[in-house]
């Protein structure tokens, strides 16, 4: 079976890191994530956290560097992460597709949110990464 990526954006704005609750599928209404998506063929991950947080969020944003490392997910999709950053002049961000709301979170107050399970130790390497403090949590 050949892995498929899914790219999940640690985005950054003063600080604060953007968590979307999902709205569908149902199993997973209600919980947090980073948003991002699946990796189509031909597409460089880069190119797909740049789209998906396009469709996603409707923002203009750049990836930066990924965090090392990768989750799993329901077979055959794996989790990487990327920091990415909006462009000057994006608005927003805005719950368009799969999510009914959004949060800039400080690192003090991450914990504060259900995480997805597999998104829990992913944003905890993302934050550990950067240096950022938090309280341990998920």
């Amino acid at each position: 079976m050949t892995v498929r990526i899914v790219v999940g954006a640690a985005l950054f704005d003063g600080g604060r890191l953007l968590a979307a609750r999902r709205s569908a599928p149902a199993e997973l209404a209600g919980r947090w994530e980073l948003p991002g998506g699946k990796v189509e063929t031909g597409e460089t991950p880069e190119a797909a956290l740049v789209r998906e947080l396009r469709e996603e969020l409707g923002v203009e944003a750049e990836a930066g560097e990924r965090i090392p490392g990768e989750w799993p997910l329901k077979a055959p999709y794996v989790l990487h992460v990327w920091t990415a950053r909006l462009l000057p002049g994006s608005t927003g961000p805005a719950p368009l597709q799969d999510h009914d709301a959004l949060r800039w979170l400080p690192p003090a107050d991450v914990w504060e949110v259900p995480w997805l399970d597999q998104d829990v130790p992913a944003v905890r390497r993302t934050l550990a990464h950067l240096g950022l403090e938090a309280a341990p949590g998920g």
